[in-house]
């Protein structure tokens, strides 16, 4: 479980104080750094995926194409496309949790989405970050996929995974359309929304060592192109399989020692199929980035973190990626 300890030490985002205009704050409220990203074409980056995935898989396949529609299954995302305006956002730090994270920490999407594409007829943000604690009165995993109308109209088609108190076990809700907050942390990948070209994976029977399919389709960017930083954002399906994910439980003592840590990170596996959501970059750019984050759901009321797969002679992901444009840094903190 060799990325059980830099994954486990998860977690949540200094974040600015609340104030009462908003559910959340106001986009002028918190710290806000934007950067360029290296823009490789698509067809470089799928020449680059294609030599990474195939050290690891036994069949591999990575086109450039015109992407399906988000909203239909298996992906069931609030928007059809990824492309317009591509930009990550990376909100918060693991150093904010430590040793307990401050709730009355919180953010607004429509701010953040509105100061980071001001002249988008609508937003779409897709990713992985911090369940809303409000929600379910306790620490919990978000998948995050919402929209914003350029009236302001807010859609979710988001998830989250949480521990059930009563008997500690695994479970998985939408979050409502009210939920117009988040808190903590979260990384996020923007766009207008619209179709367009973007990368397609498909692979099958993993023969490498490596056991996470984003670590290995990170390290393939970042190999091709070394020291320029590219940020990539997307979806994948696990089609067949299983693979490992961690739900927070509530946090009801300081986390000050790796082995409270890895008691509050409560571990399961979640078989085929599954959708996975989130973002990564291949250099932290001097602004303490989180290299990388997914956060999958099920229809079988299952979710979490995404660690890795566990079967590797059964397993099959597909993919659509997309690239950024540049990265925004939202209320920067130490990440481990």
């Amino acid at each position: 479980m060799k990325h059980f300890l830099f994954l486990s030490i998860l977690v949540f985002g200094e974040l600015c104080v609340n104030s009462e205009k908003l559910p959340g704050c106001a986009s002028n409220e918190f710290p806000w750094v934007e950067k360029p990203l290296y823009v490789p074409r698509l067809t470089e980056l799928a020449d680059a995926f294609l030599a990474g995935l195939s050290e690891n898989y036994a069949n591999v396949s990575v086109n450039v194409v015109d992407s399906p529609d988000f909203m239909q299954a298996p992906y069931h995302l609030a928007s059809s496309g990824m492309s317009g305006s591509q930009t990550l956002i990376d909100v918060g730090a693991d150093t904010f949790l430590l040793p307990l994270p401050n709730f009355t920490k919180t953010y607004n999407f429509i701010d953040i989405a509105r100061k980071a594409i001001p002249h988008a007829k609508m937003i779409s943000l897709n990713g992985a970050g911090a369940g809303p604690y409000d929600f379910k009165d306790s620490c919990c995993e978000g998948i995050y996929s919402v929209r914003i109308a350029e009236n302001g109209s807010f859609h979710s088609e988001s998830h989250v995974a949480f521990i059930k108190p009563s008997d500690n076990s695994f479970n998985l809700e939408r979050i409502p359309s009210s939920e117009i907050k988040f808190p903590f942390i979260n990384n996020l990948f923007a766009s207008e929304g619209q179709r367009g070209k973007v990368i397609q994976i498909k692979v099958k029977k993993r023969v490498g060592t490596e056991a996470s399919f984003v670590n290995i389709c990170r390290k393939a960017i970042t190999d091709a192109f070394e020291n320029q930083p590219v940020g990539i954002g997307g979806v994948f399906a696990m089609k067949q399989g299983k693979a490992l994910h961690h739900v927070q439980s509530n946090c009801t003592e300081k986390l000050d020692s790796k082995e409270k840590i890895r008691k509050w990170l409560k571990v399961h596996e979640i078989p085929a199929p599954l959708t996975a959501l989130g973002t990564f970059i291949t250099d932290k750019m001097d602004l303490d980035l989180r290299p990388q984050h997914f956060h999958s759901f099920t229809n079988t009321n299952l979710g979490g973190h995404y660690y890795y797969d566990t079967t590797p002679d059964t397993i099959e992901y597909e993919a659509y990626f997309n690239v950024a444009e540049r990265i925004i840094r939202v209320d920067r903190g130490k990440n481990y």
